[in-house]
């Protein structure tokens, strides 16, 4: 088992007062060895603690008694997010996109995780394949909710072929059991074309159906395609009209659903609708944005706050008396958008800022690899390098590591912005940010 070593203790919270330091390790909560993060969370929720803690600077075992309301968190951060160590994938699936990464990455980019608990830690979707029964048994006793299931096909034999798995029917037994526990679901249909789409996909609405309310959302996204695949399945693209029947299926079942239930329940995301040349629906079809992180809804709430945004400005002429020119870069999905943004602003007389919009092609991973968040910092360099990018370049901020600032080649901020001679900055993706921003207002990196 892991030693649990404290990295970090929260100002003002508990811990800081019973004067734990970083180093000190935990040994127990209220008698019992904690394996993992969920044992933690779910023990630290109780209303009386005991905890005992070790500290090796000093070689003392400590006893401590706490009496706290419940769900208060004790403040305590470890060096392990997980207390544990990462659960890997065993599966083959057919879509796997770590498969089709280039070689000569850093190591930790071809891992695959398939860990339940990151599902509720961080919202990563699991296939459910690689748990152990005791693991689940957790999930059903500590009554975690959300979990989020890569489900891909409800018929079993075929989902069995896709995950290259012959467990992979287990997930109907696990969904029954969540559903009877009352546990919270969110589902996810990763879409290749001529494997699990039209009268599959058909099939597999109205059998996840049966899961809801429990089941409370599915999003349907499209399977990414790299230029790494020539050892791999053949998969193929799919086309614009590919793309309609997706949208006009989805649609359907989104108006039968909602007029039973008041949900909409099965979503689209918004690649379907960039492809299919249509624009997102409206933000009540979202039910509160449940598919957000999937790139479900994204685009209609960019564009609603941006819209906001533009109603509420007024001029200050103090901040808006000068000529100033900057640069916006984004994968080639969202450049229509930013560029519709760009437009929008110019329209306003009193704004003196100039924005130019670079929608990136990804030459690292292929062209059909459109989003953000798999932009390079050599294809930005190749693309934007040679061009007058003005005072400042922003960038989304899932372009980069979520904890350091680099991207997926191994390219610093640092470096992306020599090579542009001129200031970069991540940001938000966010539709009030971007109009500060394209409205002369300098947006530090939080």
């Amino acid at each position: 088992m892991s030693k649990h070593i404290i990295k970090s203790i929260e100002k003002d919270s508990i811990a800081e007062e019973l004067e734990l330091m970083p180093g000190d390790e935990l040994i127990s909560i209220n008698g019992q060895e904690i394996e993992d993060v969920l044992d933690y969370r779910y023990i630290e929720n109780d209303e009386e603690i005991e905890l005992i803690v070790y500290r090796s600077s000093t070689n003392e075992e400590w006893e401590l008694f706490i009496e706290k309301e419940a769900y208060d968190t004790l403040g305590i951060e470890f060096e392990s997010g997980l207390m544990d160590d990462y659960k890997s994938c065993h599966n083959k699936c057919v879509f796997c996109f770590i498969d089709q990464l280039p070689p000569g990455m850093r190591e930790t980019m071809y891992f695959k995780d398939d860990d339940a608990r990151l599902s509720f830690l961080q919202g990563n979707y699991i296939t459910m394949t690689n748990m152990k029964d005791k693991d689940f048994r957790r999930i059903i006793e500590y009554k975690l909710s959300p979990i989020n299931i890569s489900i891909h096909t409800m018929n079993m034999e075929l989902r069995k072929a896709m995950l290259h798995n012959r467990f992979a029917d287990k997930l109907i037994d696990y969904m029954d059991q969540l559903y009877a526990a009352g546990i919270t679901m969110n589902g996810q249909i990763v879409l290749c074309k001529g494997i699990n789409d039209q009268e599959e996909l058909d099939y597999s609405i109205r059998k996840m159906y049966q899961y809801a309310p429990h089941l409370q959302s599915v999003s349907i996204v499209p399977v990414g395609l790299s230029k790494y695949r020539d050892h791999l399945e053949k998969l193929e693209p799919f086309t614009s009209e590919d793309a309609k029947q997706v949208v006009e299926l989805v649609e359907k079942y989104q108006r039968q659903f909602y007029e039973q239930s008041g949900s909409h329940f099965i979503h689209a995301a918004d690649e379907f609708y960039f492809l299919a040349g249509q624009d997102v629906p409206s933000e009540k079809t979202y039910d509160g944005y449940l598919q957000y992180e999937n790139g479900v809804g994204m685009t209609r709430l960019l564009k609603n706050e941006f819209q906001e945004a533009i109603k509420g400005y007024s001029f200050d002429a103090e901040k808006n008396n000068r000529y100033k020119k900057i640069s916006m870069i984004s994968g080639k999905l969202f450049q229509p958008v930013m560029e519709q943004f760009s437009m929008q602003i110019r329209d306003i007389e009193a704004i003196t800022t100039q924005t130019q919009v670079f929608g990136i092609e990804n030459n690292f991973f292929g062209p059909r690899i459109t989003v953000s968040g798999l932009v390079t910092g050599q294809d930005i360099i190749k693309q934007c390098a040679t061009f007058d990018l003005g005072e400042c370049v922003y960038i989304p901020d899932n372009m980069l590591k979520s904890d350091e600032e680099i991207f997926l080649d191994d390219i610093t901020l640092e470096e992306l912005s020599e090579a542009l001679n001129t200031k970069v900055v991540p940001i938000r993706i966010d539709g009030t940010l971007l109009f500060n921003v394209m409205t002369g207002k300098e947006i530090e990196y939080e």
